[in-house]
């Protein structure tokens, strides 16, 4: 079961990915090999025009409702309402990570759809490429407003993951993994509204420190706990990782463990601030 695609180590072709050609083909028929490109290019399409769609409402709707909003900078105002859409993508990337992760049975050990590596569906292509139009419509404001966004690691980081979301998409390997990383961004919610509290003066706030601590725990939890698991499962599938086309083989080995360390060393440095508030709070 093979279609037209990277070198693999043993072939010219690339796996198919189960059930996704499946359901592709007998939803669509003959016009299936048309339906998986418009699929791609449209979910890809869609995060961009989402994530503009979610800064322009912020940028009408934020005066209005946060009076704080007509003070800030010039710059502020970009990152509020960069912010805006990087929460919403964050919602729903998140929510379809956690499902098919820990609800449907895609990605089960005694799900019929053979070998982990190779399974994908409509749903985690589509997930896969909205992401993918986040990543590039987030660059694409970093760069217009370069550097106030963000500095050339931010610019890296979006340009590492738009390429993994891309051969995700194009192969319809290793979503198993790419999900497993994407459903970290349920942290960032909690990292904005940081921002926001700060920005709107309620930095000594208990909103801001109970904000803080449940950041902390999530942190542990989706960026500590989440990827040690992930490279677990790695190691307790690498004769199956080792099919993967070689592209994406690198990606594999690459993405996950460069952000892992982050992850390790961000939540190191969370800690310390918890550790610094906890003391000014018992402070006479």
């Amino acid at each position: 079961m093979i279609v037209p695609g990277f070198t693999s180590p043993n072939s010219t072709t690339l796996r198919k990915s189960i059930p996704f050609h499946d359901d592709m083909e007998a939803l669509l028929g003959e016009w299936s090999s048309v339906g998986t490109p418009v699929l791609w290019c449209g979910s890809v399409l869609l995060g961009i025009v989402f994530c503009k769609l979610v800064y322009d409402i912020s940028q009408a709707l934020s005066p209005v409702i946060f009076p704080i909003y007509n003070k800030l900078t010039k710059s502020e105002k970009v990152e509020w309402d960069n912010r805006a859409f990087s929460t919403a993508h964050a919602l729903i990337s998140s929510g379809i990570s956690f499902y098919l992760l820990y609800i449907c049975d895609l990605f089960r050990e005694s799900a019929p759809y053979g070998p982990i590596m190779f399974r994908g569906s409509i749903l985690s292509q589509f997930g896969l490429g909205f992401s993918c139009g986040y990543f590039i419509a987030d660059m694409g404001i970093m760069i217009v407003f370069y550097p106030m966004l963000g500095g050339y690691e931010f610019l890296l980081h979006h340009l590492v993951s738009t390429l993994a979301c891309i051969l995700g998409v194009h192969s319809g390997h290793c979503h198993f993994y790419m999900y497993i990383v994407l459903l970290s961004e349920c942290t960032t919610p909690f990292i904005n509204l940081r921002w926001y509290l700060t920005m709107t003066g309620l930095k000594d706030s208990d909103a801001y420190f109970y904000n803080g601590a449940f950041t902390a725990f999530l942190w542990l939890l989706a960026r500590v706990i989440n990827f040690l698991h992930c490279f677990y499962h790695l190691y307790s599938h690498f004769d199956q990782a080792m099919q993967v086309h070689t592209v994406g083989f690198i990606f594999l080995l690459i993405s996950p463990t460069s952000l892992g360390m982050m992850n390790f060393f961000w939540f190191y440095k969370i800690m310390q601030a918890m550790v610094r508030t906890l003391s000014r709070k018992q402070a006479p």
